[in-house]
């Protein structure tokens, strides 16, 4: 899985700029495709990689979710954020993925994970710490995990999230309220192990 900062990065274009962007993509600009490609390729490598748990199959759903983009530009209506609109489709494209591989309900946990921390002590820490949230949200389905991710690693709020995974906000929040149970379980589970 790809780590990133603890806090996410957020794009340097404002939404009226990606917009712009979008528009041009929807002309056939390259140059502006290849913009978006790069505004949007870390944040969506990080979002991927949080719903499929497999790193192989990261690359395969980015370059299929901006193929989407660039076919279906034109279909942009401007009622959500463009990021809102872009991160829908990833999910759609993650979840695909995952149903035509028979692995939906399959959960891969990471090895070799590489912390980014300065010192040893700190990589350690940081290393140990992320191979802990990765397990645990490894107990969550790809939904849930999506949920947490958008919510906790994006900032999106519940609202945006409907959007994004094309359900009800009720929706959302009864799959945050299940992720959270979950994760509480799991969390108590392995306090009481060690």
């Amino acid at each position: 899985m790809l780590h990133g900062p603890t806090q996410p990065a957020r794009p340097r274009a404002s939404d009226c700029d990606e917009a712009t962007l979008l528009s041009r993509v929807a002309s056939e600009d390259m140059e502006a495709f290849e913009t978006l490609y790069r505004l949007y390729g870390p944040r969506l490598q990080r979002f991927v990689s949080g719903i499929t748990r497999q790193p192989a199959l990261v690359e395969e759903v980015l370059d299929d979710t901006m193929m989407v983009v660039w076919r279906k530009a034109y279909t942009f209506n401007h009622a959500a954020k463009v990021s809102t609109w872009i991160l829908a489709i990833a999910y759609r494209q993650s979840l695909k993925t995952l149903k035509r591989l028979g692995s939906l309900s399959e959960v891969e946990l990471d090895e070799g994970v590489e912390a980014a921390a300065p010192g040893p002590d700190d990589e350690l820490q940081h290393l140990e710490l992320r191979q802990h949230l990765d397990a645990a949200l490894a107990t969550l389905s790809p939904e849930q995990r999506t949920v947490m991710e958008l919510t906790y690693y994006f900032g999106y709020a519940c609202r945006e999230i409907a959007q994004i995974m094309g359900c009800p906000v009720d929706t959302v929040k009864t799959r945050m309220f299940y992720a959270r149970r979950k994760l509480k379980r799991w969390l108590a589970s392995r306090r009481e192990a060690i």
